[in-house]
């Protein structure tokens, strides 16, 4: 099976330890998984804020980068629902510009982490430690339009050490939603203090999420408000293993660099 790693822009500018994670994670449990350097942003900025137009050389470039892979795996649900549900609309709109057949070939071979994890490897143990009191924040884009259902819960609680707590409202946004934290800074500032609060009751040291957008988000509050909860991507938390519990080194199983 030819696997292959759609990064994000997210990921790949603020947050590549979670890129590191997800590649360690896959190869610890046999797949060898390439990085196609060709690949760029999947439009979704430039979609959400009415720029259609725009967005097609991006959806064209995603269908020529993941061309020919068997799986196409990305650590967001954000950006996995964008490539899922819109990349065919924008297909079949634009009039010529973006080939349709290879939009249709490469969209069904989309996964999100866990759904790639739990349905096509077939596992949920994935052999991690990880000693820590966590709550999971179930992403609005994982939540209703992948529909990934319970399958990072799974996996989290298949961790060795993992002591997984419910987050009250875990279905509530956070109030990121890309622009909509630009457009209606009051609003989503509102919304993510309701989350960061739910997040504080529990009790957890760690709060998790299979989105790093949301994250910063929820990340910035919760260190705004001296909450005493860190952040983490679901994939950090499930590349960590008892030979490195803080899930600090990953590449070729050496510790990152302080």
């Amino acid at each position: 099976m030819r696997v292959a790693l759609f990064i994000t822009c997210v990921n790949d500018t603020l947050y590549p330890r979670t890129g590191q994670a997800t590649v360690a994670l896959l190869r610890r449990l046999g797949v060898d998984v390439e990085f196609p350097a060709q690949q760029t942003c999947c439009g979704q900025m430039h979609y959400n804020t009415g720029y259609r137009r725009q967005a097609e050389p991006l959806v064209r470039g995603f269908a020529e980068a993941f061309a020919g892979y068997d799986a196409i795996v990305a650590p967001s649900g954000s950006c996995a629902a964008m490539v899922r549900d819109v990349h065919p609309r924008i297909a079949g709109r634009s009039m010529g510009r973006v080939p349709r057949d290879r939009v249709a070939e490469v969209v069904p071979k989309v996964y999100e982490l866990s759904e790639f994890l739990v349905d096509v490897l077939r596992v949920t143990d994935v052999g991690a430690y990880f000693p820590h009191r966590v709550t999971y924040h179930p992403t609005c884009h994982s939540l209703r339009l992948l529909r990934v259902g319970d399958r990072p819960l799974r996996l989290l609680r298949a961790v060795r050490g993992l002591d997984l707590v419910e987050l009250e409202g875990a279905d509530e946004c956070c109030g990121f939603g890309g622009a909509f934290a630009v457009k209606n800074p009051a609003v989503s500032a509102a919304m993510c203090s309701d989350k960061v609060r739910h997040a504080a009751d529990t009790g957890a040291e760690v709060l998790c999420a299979a989105d790093n957008s949301c994250l910063m988000h929820i990340g910035g509050t919760l260190e705004r408000q001296r909450a005493g909860v860190r952040t983490l991507h679901l994939a950090e938390i499930l590349a960590s293993t008892q030979d490195d519990p803080h899930g600090s080194g990953w590449a070729d199983g050496e510790r990152s660099p302080a």
